[in-house]
């Protein structure tokens, strides 16, 4: 077909305005370059899927697991309490517990190990047990719990790690160094399998290889935090490991990092290689996506987005003192992640497996009812963001909590209704607005009584615990 010159004409603008166009969206997409500097880094932007998921599980798994012990103490985790350090109830800390001269996990230990038995002796142990874990059972029980995400430990403050690094620790034994199988690339792929993101932590701060310690009271603290050049250069070379191997979703470091080290060029790297990925605030750096409060709630709506880490019970690591008493109950659970998300923040709920890879009953319980209200309740949790205030209650005294999303405004009650009707107190809807209790199809009778807003409840409620209303219009 021969073109004339207006179609030639019209081809040419065509093709170079679609160029245009091609580039712009290669442009768009092109991730940006980050440099080791702190202004750099800054550049980074949260993930929305980071700021959507809302819940993530964290996993707290090793040689600790083995002995599974901890005083069931503290219950507040009052941090700054004398005898805190003694009566530690974290089980993943039993190395340096069982150290301490008259502290419970000492005598523990020599009740069931005998005194001179080495911690690292449980390396064997584990690695017999793990034989048994399946990544898959794990994967489809935090996906069934609701979490969009999961943190698994790859090496805590025992230096052990859960892949094999190539990176030889210079204090154990090459039988004691790591984990026999790679369960941090075998859980990585189930997890991806589920449609969940992988993250991955590390303990920076402390490596009780390098530096034994043992921390008895404060001020050992920061005695115990290697900072040998040998250290540093450790640190910083597991690290690339990680991030080459598994490109993490997170990267959670945890206490500090060495001095020696170089953790700014780490999160150039790390963001290179992992665009959409995000970095908690233990790097000892002024930089991260996100903070990372531990057993603490936040009091308001907080502009940086933050993430509460805690366990099912008092302990991260598998406890196996801990039982219904320890746990967290399932309705305070969720009031707990509903509290969480209204004030723009995440919760990482850990649960602490057995050495075997077994999650405790008690655990397996919590998780089951929280993925079944979530199930129920969910769009009133994921992907949404906070109101213009977070709390709130109703004039019969139950406590609610606020989301939004898009033209929807979200109530959670926070407690069962003590009559057919709930009033939420200062909350003022307009005319022609309806209102849903998620679950149910059918729009609720409401009427506007002065300041406070009266909704008619449906006879029977679906589900438990705490009940979410869709708002779809205009709230104030």
């Amino acid at each position: 077909m021969v073109l004339s010159r207006f179609d030639r004409k019209l081809r040419d603008i065509l093709f170079v305005v679609g160029s245009l166009f091609a580039l712009a969206s290669v442009t768009a997409q092109a991730p940006l370059h980050y440099e080791p500097t702190i202004e750099s880094l800054s550049r980074h932007p949260l993930p929305q899927w980071y700021a959507d998921a809302k819940l993530g599980i964290f996993v707290h798994w090793g040689l600790y697991s083995v002995p599974g012990w901890a005083p069931t103490a503290h219950s507040e985790h009052d941090f700054e309490s004398l005898d805190y350090i003694t009566h530690n109830p974290y089980a993943e800390w039993y190395l340096n517990s069982m150290r301490i001269d008259g502290s419970p996990t000492q005598v523990y230990h020599k009740e069931h190990y005998g005194a001179d038995y080495d911690y690292y002796n449980f390396a064997p142990i584990f690695n017999r047990q793990i034989q048994k874990w399946r990544s898959e059972d794990w994967a489809k029980v935090f996906h069934d719990a609701g979490a969009k995400y999961v943190v698994l430990t790859t090496k805590h403050h025992d230096g052990f790690t859960l892949w094999p690094s190539s990176t030889p620790n210079p204090s154990l034994p090459a039988d004691r160094q790591h984990a026999s199988r790679d369960l941090v690339s075998e859980l990585t792929a189930a997890v991806n399998q589920q449609g969940l993101r992988m993250g991955l932590y590390y303990s920076g701060g402390y490596d009780w290889t390098f530096v034994p310690g043992p921390i008895r009271v404060a001020a050992d603290y920061q005695k115990v935090k290697p900072q040998s050049e040998a250290y540093g250069k450790y640190v910083d070379a597991q690290f690339r490991e990680i991030i080459a191997r598994y490109k993490p979703a997170v990267l959670w470091n945890d206490i500090d990092y060495p001095k020696s080290g170089h953790p700014l060029q780490i999160m150039a790297e790390y963001y290179q290689a992992v665009p959409d990925g995000v970095i908690d605030d233990r790097f000892g750096v002024k930089h991260s996506d996100f903070i990372s409060p531990e057993y603490q709630t936040l009091e308001k709506i907080n502009p940086k987005k933050w993430e509460e880490c805690r366990g099912l019970g008092r302990s991260f690591g598998y406890n196996r003192a801990e039982g219904e008493a320890e746990t967290i109950a399932p309705d305070e659970l969720i009031y707990l992640l509903a509290d969480i998300v209204s004030k723009n923040g995440n919760l990482l709920l850990d649960v602490g497996p057995e050495a075997d890879g077994t999650i405790p009953i008690v655990q397996m319980e919590r998780l089951k009812a929280l993925g079944a209200w979530l199930q129920v309740n969910g769009e009133a949790v994921y992907a949404t963001h906070p109101w213009k205030r977070a709390a709130g209650e109703t004039a019969e005294g139950i406590p609610v909590r606020f989301t939004q999303k898009e033209t929807a405004t979200y109530a959670i009650l926070l407690g069962q209704p003590k009559a057919l009707t709930a009033t939420f107190k200062s909350l003022s809807v307009k005319p022609g607005t309806k209102i849903y209790l998620l679950g149910d199809a059918d729009p609720l009778a409401w009427s506007q009584q002065g300041d406070n807003l009266r909704v008619d409840l449906p006879a029977a409620l679906n589900g438990h615990y705490a009940y979410s209303f869709r708002i779809a219009g205009p709230v104030s």
